[in-house]
């Protein structure tokens, strides 16, 4: 299989925790550390052929991936804040990716995510 196809095997599978659809199936949410641990350190029944995380985002980058940034709203009020800034800090591992060929409501698109 393909990149493309493996990611999608691999989101739509129950197996994995840290990759998921996010965004009503438009964005790839990866859990950095969680993913590293989970699917790149796997010994013997590698998913990918790397074990860095960079040569993964590489290759998302090479098939049209673009990383998106979660924006959060901050609260005027200290307390809010702080706990917004928690619940940023959070979700600082989690890394979202976007590309318009690769929608969980289009399976047909797949076939045009083409590496450049």
């Amino acid at each position: 299989l393909r990149f493309p196809q493996k990611l999608w095997k691999m989101l739509e599978s129950d197996q994995f925790r840290s990759i998921w659809w996010s965004e009503g199936g438009k964005c790839v949410a990866i859990n950095k550390d969680l993913f590293e641990m989970e699917v790149l350190s796997r010994e013997g029944q590698q998913v990918f052929h790397t074990q860095k995380i960079k040569s993964f985002m590489r290759q998302l980058n090479a098939y049209g991936f673009t990383k998106m940034q979660r924006n959060f709203q901050r609260s005027a009020s200290l307390p809010e804040f702080l706990s917004e800034e928690a619940a940023a800090s959070a979700h600082s591992q989690i890394l979202y990716y976007y590309n318009p060929s690769f929608n969980r409501e289009h399976p047909m698109l797949l076939a045009t995510c083409k590496r450049r």
